[in-house]
């Protein structure tokens, strides 16, 4: 019976690319020409934010100017796309379109780019709304990443891990050190997962980095309350931030 509603399901509804709406084989999947407009990060990459870098070979723990310029507090971190082409297209509608489907593929892209980072015990947590910022758009895309992350990784998902204590402004458009200053004390974690946080190691879990400092003051409220120790993952890695 299920077979049957799946085949008639299919029929009125049958699959179609995230990226441009043309008819593909599988649910939650890009067409041939979305795939090649897609920019995957592969190869040699950044230990610290998952960047792409030339020359090398894959696996070495190699860091870009970036990383050696600007201190992480956390311990490794990985990206699953360049933030430009069609991988900016399907973070926008992820996060501004209510495209909740894109979510379901791109935390498999995001288990793959992160091969290595998942220990025992490891908690995974999105970076937090401000609970004003929640409320007009409806939903945390970092949240909906992190569920399917943990979900495939069969790691714990604590989805209000993190607050965001104060509403920063729009951060677009803003230098690194702009950035780093708005952000700075704005991110606490839960009194109701202080205790069971002490020692366990964290995936943190975002849908765009640019200069990092969003994720640094995640990580840093996790290590403050006592967390192991923290790593980061992210859809998207800006290719030369401001």
């Amino acid at each position: 019976m299920r077979q049957h509603m799946q085949s008639a399901l299919r029929l009125l509804f049958p699959p179609a690319c995230l990226g441009c709406g043309a008819a593909v084989g599988s649910d939650f999947g890009l067409c041939g020409p979305c795939w090649r407009e897609t920019p995957f990060i592969g190869g040699v990459i950044c230990d610290h934010c998952g960047i792409g870098l030339p020359g090398g070979e894959a696996g070495e723990h190699a860091l870009c100017d970036d990383c050696m310029k600007t201190g992480r507090p956390w311990l490794r971190g990985r990206a699953a796309l360049l933030y430009e082409g069609r991988a900016r297209d399907l973070v926008l509608r992820l996060k501004h379109a209510d495209r909740d489907d894109i979510a379901i593929a791109a935390a498999d892209w995001m288990v793959r780019a992160a091969r290595g980072l998942a220990v025992p015990e490891m908690i995974v947590a999105p970076v937090p709304l401000h609970w004003r910022r929640r409320l007009r758009r409806r939903y945390n895309q970092s949240a909906l990443l992190s569920r399917g992350i943990a979900r495939q990784a069969r790691l714990t998902d604590v989805p209000d891990l993190l607050i965001r204590t104060g509403a920063t402004r729009v951060l677009d458009g803003l230098g690194r050190e702009a950035r780093f200053d708005a952000l700075a004390g704005q991110m606490t974690v839960a009194p109701r997962h202080a205790s069971g946080l002490s020692g366990r190691p964290v995936l943190l879990v975002d849908d765009v980095m640019t200069t990092g400092a969003t994720l640094a003051e995640a990580t840093r409220a996790c290590l403050a309350a006592g967390s192991g120790p923290v790593s980061v993952l992210v859809l998207a890695r800006v290719g030369k931030p401001p």
